[in-house]
């Protein structure tokens, strides 16, 4: 009966267009409710998922990156990528991958990522001839890097739910997840979402001519010449620095990854207000409102969340999961395409911080027995959470990208099929091939991680 009455009541907030963290803290408190329990209960569930130090770094990172955001670094990261290879076919393509993949590790979000680039390159691109849904499609699908980088506040959603794993891989005991492994796992992957998507968007410019004048005529630029790059090159450097100044404190065992955040904060506002002076007052304000508003989401999503974790905890629902699962199969390569399947169906209708919340307590106990680590698992939840962002009906990033290019979802998404392919092949080499997740954390730290 609380089983049904948790479901059906969810299932029916989503229907009635009630935003996904109402409806888990509604259906949540219905079940109570049922259950017989007080509300008090669930309320000291939603304070206690909130009340965890390592979460401030989630506030830290998400400022950084909206101060980088409004602090114009996009445009200088946007120059040096479009001086690289803004001179091959499809160009303006391939510079928009390379400025978005680079801009997402600084920002950490794929939504900030899109906005940011978006914004510049989608009217660029339409006016020096590409179509829109190509530029919608290549800006958007480029932007997820950002849910892997450094700084990417999802990561550290990721460590808080995976805070409870427990398990054996071999002789080795698995407790828990270490940001730090997480933020160097994620590098390896990203470059390869990288190649992937220059890939896709070489092959698509080159199926459609891009980029050509209305008459039919090719647009290529010329080589600006490596001097040019080299200049561009100079002033995008500070702004990625941030990747390597969250790395080196974290790797160096300087800081912790929350005290890396706000460092990071620190050298983010002295870049942008000094070194560069292109924060005006009106952009810090808004972009502390905006991280304050993102903020205030997230962590509205976690407290809820961690009700329906102890609901689901309390009426056996993992259990009920794992045994479903290995009662289909019991071959780990197949039991992971069916976790990798059902994380992109829920990502249709989760926003990414809800999906990781929600579903890496029922599928990592699982993967860890099939011999994938919460490393690992990790970067395979973090892909298949970002390709929810670029799909309808949720998909956030899509949304925005057809915002700024002025053209519908279904406009983008008939087109958008190479660059979910690209997704589709780094999501199974994080799967398949371990390494690509655990050889830089191990090489790194000096031991085995999984």
């Amino acid at each position: 009966m609380e089983l049904a009455v948790l479901c059906l009541s969810f299932v029916l907030f989503l229907v009635l267009g009630v935003p996904v963290a109402y409806a888990i803290g509604l259906s949540c408190i219905a079940t109570f409710f049922v259950e017989g329990l007080p509300i008090a209960t669930a309320i000291q569930m939603m304070v206690s998922g909130m009340n965890v130090f390592s979460f401030l770094a989630i506030p830290f990172f998400i400022f950084s990156g909206e101060l980088m955001l409004h602090g114009g670094i996009a445009d200088k990261i946007l120059n040096f990528a479009r001086s690289l290879v803004g001179h091959m076919r499809g160009g303006l393509g391939l510079a928009n991958v390379m400025a978005s993949t680079l801009f997402g590790g600084v920002s950490g979000s794929p939504v900030a990522d899109t906005s940011a680039m978006g914004g510049v390159m989608i009217p660029i691109m339409k006016r020096e001839g590409y179509s829109a849904d190509y530029a919608v499609n290549v800006t958007t699908h480029a932007s997820l890097t950002g849910a892997l980088m450094p700084t990417s506040h999802n990561m550290i959603i990721y460590a808080f739910a995976a805070q409870a794993a427990t398990g054996m891989i071999g002789e080795h005991v698995i407790k828990g997840v270490s940001i730090g492994d997480l933020m160097f796992a994620g590098l390896i992957p990203v470059f390869w979402i990288m190649v992937c998507m220059l890939a896709a968007a070489y092959w698509q410019a080159r199926q459609k001519g891009f980029p050509k004048r209305e008459d039919g005529s090719s647009m290529v630029e010329r080589f600006p010449g490596w001097g040019a790059v080299l200049r561009t090159f100079v002033a995008a450097v500070p702004g990625l620095l941030v990747i390597a100044v969250i790395l080196g404190c974290v790797m160096g065992g300087v800081t912790t990854a929350t005290e890396a955040a706000a460092i990071a904060v620190t050298y983010s506002l002295l870049l942008t207000t000094v070194v560069y002076r292109s924060l005006s007052r009106k952009n810090l304000m808004k972009a502390l409102g905006k991280a304050s508003k993102t903020t205030g989401v997230i962590l509205l999503l976690i407290g809820v969340s961690n009700m329906l974790r102890w609901q689901m905890a309390n009426l056996e629902i993992p259990d009920a999961i794992e045994h479903a699962l290995l009662s289909a199969t019991q071959t780990p390569w197949l039991m992971l395409l069916y976790i990798n399947l059902i994380q992109i169906f829920l990502g249709i209708f989760l926003d990414m911080a809800a999906h990781i919340l929600i579903t890496t307590p029922l599928f990592l106990p699982l993967a860890i027995q099939m011999g994938v680590g919460p490393v690992q698992f990790g970067m395979m939840l973090l892909l298949n959470c970002a390709l929810g962002l670029v799909h309808p009906p949720v998909g956030t990033v899509q949304f925005v990208g057809c915002a700024i290019g002025e053209i519908s979802i279904d406009q983008a998404t008939k087109t958008a099929w190479p660059y979910y392919l690209a997704i589709w092949v780094a999501i199974n080499l994080v799967t398949y091939v371990p390494a690509f997740s655990t050889w830089l954390p191990t090489l790194i730290t000096g031991h085995p991680v999984f």
